[in-house]
């Protein structure tokens, strides 16, 4: 969100509409303050008492009282209500700036569509926040006032909060993603050398997929034991927002078709994220069934479909728009050779981290816990060296940034050379430790297994007496 909202759109928005700044810039300023003040507050909350141990949905009750009875959720409270009082500012000054300080002639089916997603965007924000904040209220009050909105014992419903909570958290799936569909369209008609196929079809898709996100949060609440006729509904709903999603790839595709397409590290970009933000909704229509879902809910499958959609999706749009508006921010070219290798990397490390999760969902792995059984060994080791070749991939692009201020001391070769050392460094060190744990496993278990026989045989000496 700061990257593909708070940063890329108040760049480039006043730019695509041919305004001379936001509409307003010092609601701007003070939309940034309050977002540092938030992260200072959700640092506090870290550092108080044992922290928020709650996870990222702050369920009740175990952000109530009975779960955490220190100031830590206090302060993740308050961190949430001031960041949303910085994204509902940031929203409001995108949809001004979009309906008032368009140039002369630009008609809403003219606009360019980065800024048709981000319309659509700062819409869910303002129209989804308010939704959270009650929610969070209504939580301060129960920890501080005692009042009973979540406490069960007392006639509240815990169930309520996940209700309020998804009805903001689907919408935001959205606004995470829709920012980074616009940008890969602008990428498309680069590298393809003509417009986008179907312009209007594609605004109405992001209308729609604005509209529908609002009325399918209750499936990721399947397994709370609702009734038959509200799974059908939030099913059919969820199956349905498949389409104008696919309406959107399908006319990527044919924008690329027969285009003048160079495959430089742009072109891999667009063409990775349109690969794994496909596969990432074909596990979301998988999980819609509720008897599927039900199943595998609390398993590494609902992992591995978020990340593939948002943790993939979200990142390689950064980085599309990275490269496509490279010369726009940096003031000079990129070096292709490290981009490419960067791409392959952080290509080929994502999919070794995410995709054997759904294996180990479908094999029963449970989410939400640190530890896991032997039998998960395999999938879960591919996965630790995914994520090890993906944090090194961003050497690269690291490499890029620093090489705009400071001479070149390494060639791309010379810094694939240096990472493939690293995850060599790291692959033994991951490989020395497997063996150290399970040769101390085998050692406990051996002296286990002497205490037995000792407690055994003296057992039978006492029995002979």
């Amino acid at each position: 969100m700061p990257v593909l909202i708070g940063a890329l759109s108040n760049f480039f928005l006043p730019i695509m509409l041919g305004a001379a700044d936001m509409a307003f810039p010092r609601l701007n300023n003070l939309s940034i303050w309050l977002f540092s003040v938030s992260w200072l507050l959700f640092l506090a909350s870290l550092l108080t008492d044992d922290g928020v141990g709650t996870g990222w949905t702050i369920y009740p009750p175990l952000s109530s009282l009975i779960g955490h009875d220190g100031m830590s959720v206090d302060f993740a409270i308050f961190s949430l209500h001031l960041n949303g009082a910085a994204s509902i500012m940031g929203a409001i000054n995108i949809i001004v700036t979009i309906i008032t300080l368009r140039c002369p002639g630009m008609t809403a089916y003219r606009m360019p569509l980065f800024a048709w997603a981000l319309l659509i965007t700062a819409g869910l924000l303002v129209a989804s926040l308010p939704v959270l904040a009650g929610a969070l209220t209504m939580l301060l009050t129960d920890r501080n006032f005692n009042t009973s909105f979540f406490e069960s014992s007392l006639g509240g419903d815990p169930v309520l909060f996940q209700h309020l909570f998804w009805f903001f958290g689907h919408p935001e799936v959205y606004i995470l993603i829709l920012p980074a569909f616009g940008i890969v369209s602008h990428a498309i008609e680069k590298i393809s050398g003509k417009p986008l196929f179907g312009y209007n079809g594609m605004v109405h898709a992001i209308c729609a997929i604005g509209f529908l996100g609002f009325a399918v949060w209750a499936h990721h609440m399947f397994t709370v034991g609702m009734d038959i006729d509200t799974r059908a509904y939030f099913m059919s709903a969820t199956v349905l927002i498949a389409v104008p999603t696919g309406i959107k790839v399908f006319n990527w595709i044919l924008s690329l078709w027969e285009g003048y397409v160079v495959l430089n590290a742009l072109t891999f970009y667009v063409l990775g994220f349109i690969i794994l933000f496909t596969l990432g909704g074909v596990t979301g229509i998988i999980l819609a069934n509720a008897g599927v879902d039900i199943i595998l809910h609390d398993t590494y499958f609902v992992v591995a479909h978020f990340h593939y959609v948002l943790s993939m999706g979200a990142i390689f749009g950064i980085f599309v728009a990275m490269y496509l508006w490279y010369e726009i921010l940096f003031q000079s070219r990129y070096e292709e050779e490290a981009a490419h290798y960067h791409f392959g990397l952080f290509f080929i490390g994502a999919n070794l981290t995410f995709f054997p999760m759904h294996m180990l969902g479908i094999a029963g792995m449970p989410r939400r816990i640190a530890d896991y059984a032997e039998i998960f060994q395999g999938g879960n080791w591919w996965a630790t060296i995914g994520s090890i070749i993906g944090i090194l991939s961003f050497g690269l692009f690291i490499y890029q940034l620093i090489k705009q201020f400071y001479s070149s001391i390494f060639s791309a070769v010379d810094i694939v050379v240096i990472t493939m050392f690293i995850l060599s460094v790291c692959l033994l060190w991951e490989y020395t430790t497997e063996r150290n744990v399970k040769a101390q496993q085998i050692e406990s278990q051996k002296r286990e297994i002497a205490r037995l026989e000792g407690v055994l045989s003296s057992q039978k000496a006492e029995l002979k007496k």
